[in-house]
């Protein structure tokens, strides 16, 4: 039986690279977003590379839009088996640029998406008590930064809301699974549709990763038991950083970031952006810094083959051990 994947923001970036994973291996994926034209695209995509999609047009900040995908899903594809939150908007901004209204849309789509796709996907797999669902999360979930208020705190929320959900299955010994995965900066198209009240073209933080990796590192959450992951280097010592010395990030930060989410292009502020309306246009899966982007992460690897470098580790440890113990014997 093929796999059933529900992938939310799947017309774009991070989530339209899930949508390819999960279709090379013949998944029946199920498409959420906003961009019709991107659905087409993205569904075309996903046929092509050995999957079945379903298209369905749907506002994830809209709880009765969710539910109505997801009995969608469940009666074309059947059982769901797994559930990828990944929808999401920003604003580039300075807090006190940004008006009510924008903070909550931002939240409404890239906080309370992620909730009410967790709890309609609860509601179906509770009773069957399997299956999985993936929360796309970011270094910004344990760390703040300037210019994004409304996705940082979003995320943050997002991080405890899977904290809780967690232990409350941990709790009625249920055997679904809900990993989260923490990205670093990726090449996505969301800094060409977002809003921006910034006179120059925002970026993401460099080091930059292609959404690829993203893509391979929520695969691997789907599949196997770990808690939580964490893809590339930039995350792993944001997230240490923020545990041990926030204070020193906080001053790093400060003097850094804001310049680094912004390049030398200028353009016309403010940006509308796709933050109350999708994009026309199909959006597609990278962003326009391609020739800036690693297309692989050494920790990435590390973290994903951990056995087998843990015993090549193991080995070599060992190795120099017996090497060093006939030196001194001889």
């Amino acid at each position: 039986m093929a796999e059933v994947v529900v992938v939310t923001g799947s017309t774009s970036g991070v989530g339209r690279a899930i949508a390819h994973r999960f279709a090379k291996e013949g998944a029946h994926v199920a498409l959420l977003a906003r961009n019709r034209t991107g659905l087409e695209a993205a569904a075309k995509e996903v046929e092509e590379l050995g999957g079945k999609a379903l298209k369905i047009p749907t506002d994830v900040a809209n709880y009765d839009a969710v539910e109505s995908a997801a009995a969608a899903v469940e009666e074309t594809f059947g059982p769901i088996d797994t559930w990828v939150n990944c929808a999401m908007t920003t604003i580039f901004a300075f807090t006190e640029d940004i008006e009510p209204d924008e903070f909550q849309r931002a939240t409404d789509v890239t906080y309370h998406g992620a909730v009410w796709g967790t709890k309609v996907a609860l509601k179906r797999m509770l009773p069957r008590d399997r299956g999985t669902i993936v929360m796309v999360g970011s270094a910004m979930a344990y760390r703040g930064i300037p210019l994004q208020g409304p996705y940082c705190g979003a995320k943050h929320a997002m991080k405890g809301f899977w904290e809780s959900v967690r232990t409350e299955l941990m709790h009625k010994g249920s055997n679904i699974h809900l990993p989260m995965v923490q990205l670093p900066g990726l090449n996505t198209p969301q800094f060409d549709h977002c809003r921006s009240k910034m006179s120059r073209y925002p970026q993401p933080v460099p080091p930059i990763y292609q959404p690829e990796i993203a893509a391979d590192a929520v695969y691997e959450a789907a599949h196997s038991k770990r808690r939580e992951i964490y893809v590339g280097i930039p995350t792993v010592y944001t997230i240490l950083g923020e545990k041990f010395a926030p204070w020193l990030v906080d001053r790093y930060l400060a003097k850094t970031a804001v310049s680094s989410q912004l390049t030398e292009q200028e353009i016309d502020s403010p940006r509308e952006g796709n933050l109350f309306e999708p994009p026309s246009a199909d959006q597609g899966t990278h962003g326009r810094y391609d020739a800036k982007a690693h297309s692989h992460s050494v920790q990435w690897l590390l973290t994903k083959h951990r056995k087998s470098a843990l015993g090549a580790v193991t080995a070599v440890a060992g190795g120099a051990a017996a090497a060093a113990a006939m030196v001194l014997r001889r």
